[in-house]
């Protein structure tokens, strides 16, 4: 899918969450779309893809068809979405995802298999000890996972940094520039500004 179509999905879960046909919390994304265009494109479509409570575009991303995702919305399965034909699942327990795409990559290595797997995180979920449990484990067996850390700089409502206390963010940026590598896998990262509240398409106010 293109940007465009990206973005149009969500507008089209908007207006139903709207008319009050989606009975379920919702996490809409908007603002990534070229960064995650570009990351897909390193996918293949046996590798497995693990994502966040905000994870529509991963799952159109992944070859999961429209009209399958909008209807698991429409049953309030917007934060868990399963796909094992895709090989695609989500979790809403923030990092809870890390160590599931961990075992998965250990099975890949211990069966000998040519596939990948990839663990969407928000930022927030890479500060937590299992997301550092996990990427630790993983590039001490060279593991065939890439962790990505989506940075919209809030965890929910609360600027990230402010939550842990860092009021450099020079220091900051230039620590999430050397994160680990490894020789089957490794951490990405990028930055973008998100453009609906955390839960919901209302305005979002800050006090």
């Amino acid at each position: 899918m293109n940007k465009q179509e990206l973005m149009q999905f969500e507008e089209e879960i908007k207006e139903l969450f709207l008319e009050g046909k989606i009975r379920a919390p919702i996490h809409l994304s908007r603002g990534n779309e070229e960064q995650l265009i570009k990351i897909f494109k390193e996918i293949k479509k046996e590798d497995w893809c693990f994502s966040t409570h905000r994870s529509h575009f991963h799952a159109l991303l992944k070859g999961i068809s429209p009209g399958w995702l909008k209807q698991e919305i429409l049953e309030g399965r917007s934060i868990g979405i399963h796909n094992k034909e895709n090989r695609f699942f989500s979790s809403a327990i923030v990092g809870g995802i890390c160590p599931i795409a961990v075992g998965v990559a250990l099975a890949i290595k211990m069966k000998g298999e040519e596939r990948h797997v990839y663990c969407f995180v928000g930022d927030m979920a890479s500060y937590t000890g299992i997301f550092h449990e996990s990427t630790t484990y993983a590039k001490n067996f060279n593991l065939p996972v890439t962790f990505a850390i989506e940075d919209n700089a809030y965890s929910t409502n609360t600027p990230t940094l402010l939550v842990w206390g860092i009021t450099n963010f020079t220091w900051w940026e230039g620590k999430v520039r050397t994160l680990k590598r490894w020789e089957n896998g490794g951490i990405l990262y990028y930055r973008y500004t998100r453009e609906f509240p955390h839960q919901g398409c209302g305005q979002w106010v800050q006090f």
